[in-house]
């Protein structure tokens, strides 16, 4: 779980290329929430995929495969409010990043009344953990794995007592989210962050499928029809989300 506390990446060196009359300077992006919408499905579902590095406050290099976490906001709060989308699909393959935004998804999708579920694909690492297990249903499959280690920070940084100490508050946010919304216990969880003996160059433990459910990390082991299936479930059990009559 790291903190980017650096300066942004130097562009490549290079001379940069011309530019076409007919083309914008700055092109326009826009980004397109993906609902499923197959054409027979039982339950109109969001599905919303968490993959490669989650991008916070910095910029990362283009050839990083990125979350950019300005862009999941936003598609949070529309499948909050669009009561047609009835549940929640989380599909995470993520290394980590940054932790403050990371944190932050992880409690908006805590915080949501619409019925959610995650599924654990490859890996959910470092800050990808509370993301994890912020879902109401938590699944991973047998083949991902999970890593668990303490807050780190690169770039420049004050050698302060003051630094170390908001390293370890920001450790006590993420345990304090983890301990809330999963069954494991804080004991056990600070007790993985700081193996010495696991990691080559760091410290921290690699949880398997079965070991991040074996110790109440992750709900249940599946793949994605038990996602789906456990997804169903909570819709079908769920009140109808913001009523027009709330009283009716």
């Amino acid at each position: 779980m790291e903190i980017d506390t650096g300066e942004p990446l130097p562009q490549e060196a290079g001379e940069p290329e011309e530019l076409s009359d007919d083309l914008p300077v700055e092109p326009e992006i826009i980004e397109k929430p993906v609902t499923c919408e197959a054409q027979d499905a039982k339950h109109l579902i969001h599905c919303l995929t968490v993959i490669g590095q989650i991008e916070g406050h910095y910029v990362l290099s283009a050839r990083n495969k990125t979350t950019k976490y300005e862009h999941i906001i936003p598609a949070l709060v529309a499948v909050e409010q669009d009561r047609s989308v009835e549940g929640l699909l989380i599909i995470l393959n993520t290394v980590g990043g940054d932790v403050e935004a990371g944190l932050a998804l992880a409690e908006l999708i805590a915080g949501m009344q619409t019925p959610t579920v995650s599924l654990v694909v490859g890996g959910g690492h470092s800050i990808g953990v509370p993301l994890s297990c912020s879902a109401k249903r938590s699944f991973i499959v047998p083949s991902a794995s999970m890593t668990v280690h303490p807050v780190r920070m690169n770039g420049m940084m004050l050698g302060v007592p003051q630094s170390l100490h908001y390293i370890d508050r920001m450790q006590d946010r993420i345990i304090s989210f983890v301990t809330r919304n999963s069954r494991m216990t804080e004991e056990k969880l600070r007790e993985l962050m700081m193996n010495p003996h696991e990691l080559a160059t760091d410290v921290g433990s690699v949880l398997s499928g079965e070991q991040a459910v074996k110790l109440g990390l992750i709900d249940a082991m599946g793949s994605l029809s038990d996602a789906l299936e456990a997804l169903y479930q909570l819709i079908e059990s769920s009140p109808a989300r913001y009523p027009d009559n709330p009283e009716s």
